[in-house]
C-alpha cells in the first residue's frame, strides 16, 4: 500500500530528526571524551571504558576499539530491537569513532572536578540526545535492555555493575584517582 506524500514528509522529517539527535550525541559525547576524560588520563563507564582501558595495554587506536568492542552490542541491538534501531547505533558509534580519529580539541582544564563535572555533563548529554534519536553511543545500554527483559535486573541496575567493575578494573590497572 503507497503511503501518502504527507506520510512521507512525516517519515523523512522523524529520519532527519533522528540522525540530528545522535549526531549531536556523538559530537558532544566526543567533547567530554576528548577535551576532558582522555588528556587527564580518566576514563568512561561502558563499550568506551572498556575500549579506553584496552586501548592503555596495546597499540590498538581508541577509535577503532570503540568500533570493535561495540560491534556484538549492535547486533545483539538488532536482534532484540531491530534493523532500525542497529543502523542508528552504528551510525552514533561510527560518528563518534571518526570524530574521535579525525578531530583535535584542546584539552579544556586540568581542574580534576571540572573534569568531572562538565566531561559527565557533556557524556550523559551525548547519551541522552542519541537514545532520544533512537540509537546509542555506547553498546553496553544494548547489553542492559536484553539482560533487564531476561533478569529482574532493571537497566540502570545493570549499567550500575558494569561501570563498578569497568572502575575497580582501572583502579587496579591504571591508578585509584584516575578511577575515581
Amino acid at each position: 500500500m503507497p503511503r501518502s506524500r504527507a506520510q512521507r514528509r512525516k517519515v523523512i522529517r522523524q529520519t532527519i530528526r533522528s540522525l540530528l539527535l545522535i549526531t549531536l550525541g556523538a559530537v558532544s559525547a566526543f567533547v567530554g571524551l576528548k577535551g576532558f576524560l582522555l588528556p587527564n588520563h580518566l576514563i568512561d563507564g561502558g563499550a568506551t571504558g572498556i575500549s579506553i582501558l584496552i586501548s592503555y595495554g596495546t597499540p590498538i587506536p581508541l577509535p577503532v576499539l570503540i568500533l570493535l568492542i561495540n560491534i556484538p552490542f549492535i547486533f545483539l541491538g538488532w536482534r532484540q530491537v531491530g534493523l532500525g534501531f542497529a543502523l542508528r547505533a552504528s551510525g552514533g558509534i561510527l560518528v563518534l569513532s571518526v570524530l574521535m580519529s579525525l578531530w583535535p580539541l584542546p584539552t579544556f582544564t586540568d581542574d580534576r572536578l571540572l573534569i568531572a563535572v562538565f566531561g559527565g555533563f557533556f557524556l550523559g548529554a551525548g547519551i541522552g540526545l542519541s537514545i532520544r534519536g533512537g540509537g546509542v553511543i555506547d553498546g553496553t545500554e544494548v547489553l542492559a535492555l536484553y539482560i533487564s527483559r531476561k533478569t529482574g535486573l532493571t537497566i540502570g541496575d545493570f549499567i550500575l555493575v558494569i561501570n563498578i567493575l569497568i572502575f575497580l578494573t582501572a583502579a587496579w590497572l591504571i591508578d585509584l584517582e584516575s578511577a575515581m
